[in-house]
């Protein structure tokens, strides 16, 4: 049984998301769910050989990018993205047996949970002062060991702890999504499906035109880039790298070629992986048959083309 790792303690919608790539048959059979207290600590686990794969969140409807999760995949050897499943996310609070709404003082939160009920929090407990945890379960743990008197949560967390549910599917945005990937040491990307997702990490040398160059190969090839996101490398100031996500698959020819053209000219390109999207979003890349119809046909000295 492979251990499979994710962003915990137990409770959290990141074992949720886990829990939903097994029902669709992503693993072989029964994995183990291994809880790790990161985001960076469940990949480490999968690059110390301790975990199969880890599970992680990614990207948030609301808040947009999961930073521990980028900044973990960009440096350290490569790993490499298969699957991904989104989870629609509304939080519930839980407190403290015997306690009512109005009288919480003190409100444990994961900070991106807290930014996604900020609003709701602040009309109907204004009084609350918001108490930081390491993720959503640990918020409802954070209520066990006597650190605050409530906490921004999930229900699977509460009903572990035995907590009361003091409100139900909050959430400053209706239908809020938050994706999350799947990630396992380097192996060939799955299958292409027509409905896939490409993620890469670039660094680009610091010059004049180097990101409209590094962009000009997605767009002459008809490729649409879906998440253009930049974070600092952390060795000095103004030094950036660039995430991009792009419709289509490494098997499609002209994702290929901007790939191959991005080697020869970045600083360093990381591949994160090809995989089918749980959506599709975007305009997949042009097809090939054509040209290489053409191509074919202009090698073998064919007339009138």
């Amino acid at each position: 049984m492979p251990c499979i790792a994710y962003f915990g303690p137990s409770g959290t919608f990141t074992e949720m998301a886990l829990a939903k790539l097994e029902s669709t048959g992503v693993f072989d059979g029964p994995v183990e769910r291994v809880p790790a207290p990161s985001q960076g600590a469940a990949v480490e686990l999968v690059r110390a050989g301790q975990a199969a794969g880890a599970v992680v969140p990614i990207e948030s409807s609301v808040e947009g990018s999961i930073a521990p999760t980028l900044d973990a995949l960009a440096v350290g050897p490569r790993l490499q993205i298969i699957a991904e499943t989104d989870l629609d996310v509304a939080f519930t609070i839980v407190g403290r047996p015997g306690i009512e709404l109005d009288e919480v003082r003190r409100i444990a939160a994961y900070p991106v949970a807290a930014a996604q009920v900020r609003m709701w929090l602040a009309v109907t407990m204004p009084l609350a002062q918001l108490y930081t945890s390491a993720s959503n379960a640990a918020a409802a743990e954070d209520v066990v060991a006597g650190h605050a008197d409530a906490a921004v949560s999930t229900a699977l967390a509460g009903a572990r702890l035995g907590l009361t549910t003091l409100a139900d599917g909050v959430a400053d945005v209706d239908q809020a999504v938050t994706r999350f990937v799947l990630v396992t040491a380097p192996r060939p990307a799955p299958p292409r499906t027509g409905t896939d997702r490409t993620s890469i990490v670039l660094e680009l040398a610091n010059e004049p035109g180097s990101l409209m160059r590094a962009f000009a190969e997605f767009a002459t090839r008809g490729i649409d880039l879906t998440r253009i996101e930049s974070r600092p490398t952390r060795t000095g100031m103004g030094t950036y790298r660039f995430y991009l996500d792009c419709v289509g698959h490494i098997d499609d020819a002209a994702v290929a070629e901007a790939l191959k053209a991005l080697h020869r000219t970045a600083a360093r390109i990381r591949f994160l992986g090809s995989w089918p999207a749980t959506a599709a979003t975007g305009t997949p890349p042009p097809p090939d048959a054509p040209g290489a119809a053409w191509l074919a046909d202009l090698k073998k000295g064919v007339a009138d083309l």
